[in-house]
């Protein structure tokens, strides 16, 4: 299956024909190689909010017609993102505003008294919600071991711990810095051994590869829209009701109460999703979201997973061919990936390499360390030391790549970086 780059309406180039609902918008001339922070919008969620608009109105409590069709698609689009995402009958779907929103939300319902394990390889939307007291386990070297760490820190938590108390593991399921996947399944076993509920983190593993909550068969689960090829401002909260209808209201206000009475402590709280999404919904981020899921319900996953490691495949060699040029990663070069590289340019700051990528050979990248500074810089430490050099700079270069990318923007990242001594 091929994904064409569809230049916006306003560009001064004609639309592609025939534009498939999975091709992306993007400027002609410009290389966007940084899929992994903000996904270019999909042509299916541009047409959704495009079709929705001239209708748009409040969602759940007007009697008009305009409210009524807004209230229909909102929740039609609740049941496409949770049928595609493989929610149970019993999960809410709670919509939020990203990944990181939908993360506080589950760290706002855990019980009293829970105890939270995660590894400091973590994003900064897995690592500082979480209450004081929980468990950060050290960057395994590879994916066994981070299972078999897991199981260690369970087996030493129910010795020391009331075994009364909850534990929530949780994890990414490819990671953002190096586009490593992670033993998702391996880890929701241990957790299931040792009576501990499990965590998904989405954000980078949802764009690349199906994910079902029963198959993996995850407790939570965190994806944010815009790395979905849906920015609207939107993302989503999927899992277990129990912990989330017995938490305070993540949002007080309209639309999360069944009642308020004239006491000020006079307030019957809604259960289910609304609960938690209290004030006027984002309508639109919904309705782009569930276009994308369903268009990437109907396509052939395997045929883009296939054109996305060629893709990724021919970038690390290009990388590992340039002597100047330093890939990061935490497991070994042959561990599974999603389409993520990051790197350093020996003696070169990584901010101005971004800069210099983007001014004199229009690719977009990014530069820093990623919203996950414990992994980087320990990867950062770990590539000078494998490597011997001591000119690496302490921040790195991230390029990602996803629908709309082709062999010709990899090489144009590649025969930039090759000048960049």
């Amino acid at each position: 299956m091929s994904v064409t780059l569809v230049p916006p309406s306003a560009a001064p180039t004609t639309v592609a024909p025939a534009a498939g609902p999975l091709d992306v918008l993007g400027v002609p001339g410009e290389i966007n190689l940084d899929y992994a922070a903000t996904a270019p919008c999909a042509r299916t969620a541009a047409d959704a909010v495009a079709e929705l608009l001239p209708w748009y109105a409040s969602v759940h409590r007007g009697a008009g017609a305009l409210s009524r069709r807004c209230t229909l698609a909102y929740e039609r689009a609740r049941q496409t993102v949770g049928d595609f995402f493989g929610a149970r009958a019993d999960d809410h779907v709670i919509f939020t505003r990203n990944t990181t929103d939908a993360l506080n939300l589950l760290a706002r319902s855990l019980p009293p008294g829970t105890t939270v394990v995660t590894f400091a390889s973590e994003h900064h939307a897995n690592l500082l919600p979480w209450p004081r007291g929980s468990v950060r386990l050290p960057v395994p070297a590879d994916a066994g071991g981070a299972v078999r760490a897991l199981d260690a820190a369970l087996t030493e938590l129910r010795r020391a711990a009331n075994p009364g108390l909850p534990v929530l593991v949780a994890v990414t399921g490819a990671s953002n810095v190096t586009g490593e996947r992670w033993p998702v399944s391996e880890l929701a076993r241990v957790a299931r051994r040792h009576g501990a509920r499990i965590a998904l983190d989405a954000a980078q593993l949802a764009p690349h590869a199906p994910v079902d909550l029963l198959a993996l068969d995850v407790d939570y689960l965190a994806v944010s829209g815009h790395k979905l090829y849906a920015p609207f401002g939107a993302g989503v909260l999927i899992g277990r009701a129990d912990w989330l209808d017995a938490a305070p209201p993540y949002l007080a206000g309209g639309g999360a109460t069944q009642r308020v009475g004239a006491g000020t402590h006079e307030v019957t709280w809604a259960v289910g999703p609304a609960r938690h999404e209290g004030g006027t919904p984002n309508l639109l981020g919904a309705v782009a979201l569930a276009a994308v899921c369903a268009a990437l319900a109907d396509a052939d996953r395997a045929a883009l997973h296939e054109h996305e490691q060629r893709l990724l495949a021919r970038l690390r060699d290009g990388i590992a061919a340039l002597p100047h040029v330093v890939e990061l990663r935490t497991f070994g070069p042959d561990a599974p990936r999603v389409g993520i590289v990051s790197f350093v340019v020996a003696g070169r700051d990584s901010a101005e390499v971004a800069a210099e990528l983007a001014r004199e050979h229009a690719v977009g990248v990014r530069d820093g360390l990623f919203c996950a500074h414990p992994l980087a810089r320990r990867l950062l430490a770990e590539a000078a030391a494998r490597t011997g050099r001591r000119d690496l700079p302490p921040t790195a270069v991230r390029a990602s790549i996803g629908l709309g990318s082709t062999r010709e923007h990899v090489d144009r990242l590649l025969a930039a970086l090759a000048t960049l001594v």
